[in-house]
């Protein structure tokens, strides 16, 4: 008599066969599933898309010898790639978790011994199980205001060589990232229309990231700290407006390095919020606006001189 296997299970979805494409409500939903089968003590794997996480298990290496059950949770029932599962596993209790069925007559259905869907013609639905992941600690919302132009500094530029730098060090830095351009359009949905659309946005961040003058600028404005990097060798305009706000987060573009990043990110993170706000309040008080004052000045009518008075000899 063959021995009896130790019961195991192997979790699986469409985030296993897309290389890369996960999405966050599949992640989610997996944790879901997860903390439940911890909390009971089912013990289990996960397989994941190479794409994705590189040095986890793979769905090809998961030997089908080692499971009594494989879950596939998440997303929709259909074609080839789910119905091969039932064959790769066909000595296993397959079984489909928050999906959406489609046709209950697909192989890729009918090859589950249980499904559990989320919705399916005929069947109440239920929520989908990342509404009911467990929480995570929330993280930053950086905003990324970057420039690839400025042709008009020359050999200076370093801009490429930042960007690449900063976009490389904000990829493996725990943050969630919205790419906005100081650019203001009229009829372009992905582009702020007016000033206050996007102070709004700016003002809803925890930092800025950017290499470009009103980047900063106008983060400090919103109150929100600046991680600012000059991206012209030897300091230009974005240096200068560092130095006219007294605002310590600049990394030159010749400093560069993910060692700088960190530190000034988790200055603007602590500090950096405080420091802002008091820019703001400097920034709603006038300050700043001396070259407009100076312009009054020039613009204004010179006093004609008094004539003298002609009287009668």
């Amino acid at each position: 008599m063959a021995a009896r296997k130790t019961p195991r299970t192997l979790l699986t979805g469409w985030f296993t066969f897309l290389h890369g494409e996960v999405t966050a409500g599949d992640v989610l939903a997996l944790e879901r599933v997860r903390e439940v089968l911890g909390r009971s003590g089912i013990p289990h794997d996960t397989a994941w898309s190479p794409g994705f996480r590189p040095d986890a298990l793979r769905l090809e290496d998961a030997d089908p010898a080692r499971y009594t059950h494989v879950v596939f949770v998440c997303g929709p029932l259909h074609g080839p790639q789910v119905a091969r599962l039932h064959e790769r596993y066909a000595d296993c209790v397959r079984v489909a978790v928050g999906v959406s069925v489609i046709d209950p007559g697909d192989p890729a259905v009918r090859g589950f011994h249980h499904v559990l869907p989320r919705d399916a013609d005929g069947v109440r639905p239920t929520a989908d199980l990342a509404a009911a992941a467990p929480g995570r600690p929330v993280t930053p919302v950086a905003g990324v205001v970057l420039t690839h132009g400025q042709g008009e500094y020359g050999g200076r530029r370093r801009h490429e060589e930042v960007a690449e730098r900063v976009t490389g060090w904000l990829a493996r830095t725990d943050c969630a990232r919205v790419e906005l351009d100081t650019r203001l359009a009229p009829g372009d949905w992905r582009l702020c229309r007016t000033p206050a659309q996007l102070q709004s946005v700016l003002a809803r961040l925890d930092v800025v990231v950017t290499d470009r003058l009103h980047g900063l600028v106008l983060a400090l404005r919103a109150g929100v700290p600046a991680l600012a990097v000059d991206p012209v060798e030897g300091g230009a305009k974005v240096t200068a407006q560092a130095r006219v706000h007294r605002w310590p987060a600049l990394v030159p573009a010749e400093r560069l390095t993910e060692g700088e990043l960190d530190r000034w990110w988790r200055w603007c993170l602590l500090a950096g919020r405080a420091a802002a706000r008091r820019r703001q309040r400097a920034f709603r008080s006038g300050s700043g606006g001396a070259p407009a004052e100076d312009l009054v000045e020039i613009l204004r009518p010179a006093p004609e001189p008094a004539r003298r008075g002609v009287g009668p000899s």
